[in-house]
């Protein structure tokens, strides 16, 4: 999803955030196919609500307008810090539809993330996506805060960390994504691909 350098515009009045159900994931699917002009990346979300994992995926919704206008989902992985296999939790996907975005509907979204992967006691959550937009909302390159990417194919600005307030300094160490993302290869970006760009 482009971002724009156009002024934002207000969020709509009635927008509401809230978690996700099952009964928004017909929705949420649809949703996330026409952010990301792909159906792959709802497969995803899809994959990760039922695969097995040290902690529970947590989703939010935005609503406005009787409709769901945005989604953001928070699924386990680990980081390999050298004292101990710590977990992790990774915000992919982040989604607007594409007449609501530039309206800060993604940045209320990614702060409701971080509030609630730092209320579960999680030390870290990371990330692929835009520096631009993502180092304005909490979170900052990875690597040059002791982490290692789990794929090359990362571009070293894209992998992004914030650091909650259960971290400790020892927790670095290399990103171990849970297998749902590598079955279904979502890790990183293929040839000819670019960094995304969200709002």
């Amino acid at each position: 999803m482009p971002e724009t350098d156009l002024p934002p515009a207000a969020a709509p009045h009635d927008l509401v955030l809230r978690a996700e159900t099952p009964a928004d994931h017909a929705a949420v699917r649809t949703l996330i196919s026409a952010a990301f002009e792909d159906e792959h990346v709802a497969v995803l979300a899809d994959a990760l609500r039922l695969a097995p994992a040290p902690l529970a995926p947590q989703a939010f919704v935005a609503e406005a307008d009787g409709r769901i206008i945005g989604h953001v989902m928070l699924s386990a992985s680990r980081l390999d810090a050298p004292r101990q296999l710590v977990d992790v939790l990774v915000l992919s996907p982040l989604s607007v539809l594409p007449e609501y975005q530039g309206r800060a509907i993604g940045t209320r979204l990614v702060r409701r993330a971080l509030e609630a992967a730092d209320a579960r006691g999680v030390p870290l959550l990371f990330l692929e996506g835009s520096p631009r937009y993502y180092g304005a909302r909490g979170f900052a390159r990875a690597d040059t805060l002791g982490f290692r990417s789990p794929s090359l194919r990362i571009p070293e600005p894209a992998f992004q960390v914030a650091r909650l307030a259960a971290y400790q300094p020892w927790m670095t160490g290399t990103l171990v994504y849970a297998e749902t993302f590598w079955a279904l290869d979502c890790v990183g970006l293929r040839e000819n691909a670019q960094v995304g760009e969200i709002e």
